[in-house]
């Protein structure tokens, strides 16, 4: 093999090598990122959840009136996040939003703070199913522990 071959073949395995890693750090379809920081992959987890439906049936959306409550967690740089979510639905679709924040720094208080004051504009009278939160001011990270907990909710109220 000669030299100049052998510098290319290196180069060509170096610039994938590179994009593969610029590929694993990119966001998610569940958390993009809006921050400059690293580890922002949430975790797939949820718990803590309750329900006080009504007897009434959602319609034909398959999910029954009521109120029902999640937590969701994910990954920030500081380490494992939780957010809690209180969705209010009928006809299958979201009519509030509350948000509990459990913040374990000042970063996190900043974010989930932001997240909570702008969620109900992006949320409130959508149907359950088209729910797919990315990033709310500024806050992406939150959106994978909110979206976590809604999987949660959707388990509750079918």
């Amino acid at each position: 093999m000669t030299t100049p071959l052998r510098k290319g073949l290196l180069a060509g395995v170096a610039g994938l090598s590179l994009t593969a890693t610029v590929a694993a750090c990119a966001p998610t379809a569940q958390a993009p990122s809006g921050q400059t920081t690293a580890a922002q992959t949430p975790s797939s987890s949820t718990s803590g959840g309750s329900a006080s439906a009504d007897p009434g049936t959602g319609g034909t959306s398959g999910y029954k009136d009521g109120t029902y409550s999640a937590d969701g967690h994910y990954t920030s740089p500081n380490g494992t996040e939780t957010v809690g979510v209180q969705l209010t639905l009928a006809g299958g679709t979201v009519t509030a939003v509350e948000i509990t924040t459990h913040p374990t720094n000042p970063n996190t208080r900043k974010f989930q703070g932001e997240f909570k004051d702008g969620i109900a504009a992006q949320i409130v009278g959508k149907k359950l199913d088209e729910l797919n939160v990315s990033k709310v001011s500024g806050s992406s990270l939150t959106s994978g522990g909110f979206n976590e907990a809604v999987k949660s909710i959707k388990a509750q109220a079918k």
